[in-house]
């Protein structure tokens, strides 16, 4: 058994990019262990989603939870920042945000935690964490440090594959009931140079047979996906499509897709 460790930023982060990688871990025997660095305070919520008195903070942790339980983590660990929100807002300049903490204070409390389990592997953002959110970029910092100070080989950076989901975007503009949403996220693409070229990738796993479970891993993160949101709206065939794959750039390998497992990265194909 080996063991790996998905670092992400906020609750609901967890999906997009690692979901799949981590059921099919599990399902192969491995344990899973899921890093959350903040509380999620700071997300965008439709109204009346909130119980009586309940904070967003306290919402987003039960629905971290019960996607956990759907995709078969064994140990979830919260980091214990608040987030940051976006750059320039006033949320951004909290001393206790995840953007402003001290990376080297920051990676020792991951550290302890890669130490506490043996890990094998671990996942991080890229450099411009996804589409720049800064604890997005923070948690590209603080894993790369955390990463190198415990020593552990496989450190794979998560993201987008900008070249397929725009082909997957394109082709979905036909649909009269998605073409505005798929225009819209097309644009934000291009626009936040979301994710990667698939040219300076190294890793592709198939994942789509989890793709069913990844959806309703979406679903539980009930107030940061509305009614109205893309992830609703996809057909489940595109997302499927969309979704079949999940792309990494193992650190310290030169860039062209050549692996199919996190836990062989020299497993050619």
């Amino acid at each position: 058994m080996s063991v790996l460790v998905c670092f992400h930023a906020h609750p609901d982060d967890e999906v997009m990019l690692t979901a799949g990688v981590m059921m099919k871990a599990k399902r192969d025997g491995h344990r899973v262990v899921l890093v959350t660095a903040t509380d999620g305070a700071c997300g965008e919520y439709p109204p009346g989603i909130l119980a009586e008195g309940e904070t967003l903070a306290e919402k987003r942790s039960k629905e971290l939870e019960a996607s956990a339980k759907i995709i078969g983590i064994d140990r979830l660990v919260w980091l214990g920042y608040r987030d940051s929100g976006m750059m320039g807002t006033q949320d951004n300049e909290n001393p206790s945000c995840f953007w402003q903490a001290d990376a080297q204070e920051a990676a020792d409390r991951l550290k302890k935690i890669l130490e506490e389990e043996s890990a094998d592997v671990l996942t991080i953002y890229d450099d411009h964490g996804g589409y720049g959110h800064p604890d997005h970029i923070q948690v590209h910092r603080v894993g790369v440090l955390a990463g190198e100070l415990f020593g552990i080989k496989a450190i794979y950076e998560a993201t987008l594959n900008r070249d397929r989901f725009l082909e997957m975007m394109k082709a979905a503009s036909d649909l009269d009931e998605f073409a505005e949403v798929a225009r819209e996220f097309q644009s934000q693409l291009e626009e936040f140079e979301m994710g990667q070229p698939e040219s300076l990738l190294t890793t592709a796993v198939d994942v789509s047979e989890f793709s069913g479970a990844k959806r309703e891993a979406f679903f539980a993160h009930e107030s940061q996906v509305a009614p109205d949101s893309w992830v609703r709206k996809i057909p489940e065939d595109y997302f499927k499509f969309a979704f079949a794959f999940e792309y990494f750039t193992l650190r310290g390998v030169p860039a062209g897709i050549r692996s199919n497992d996190l836990f062989d990265p020299w497993n050619q194909i």
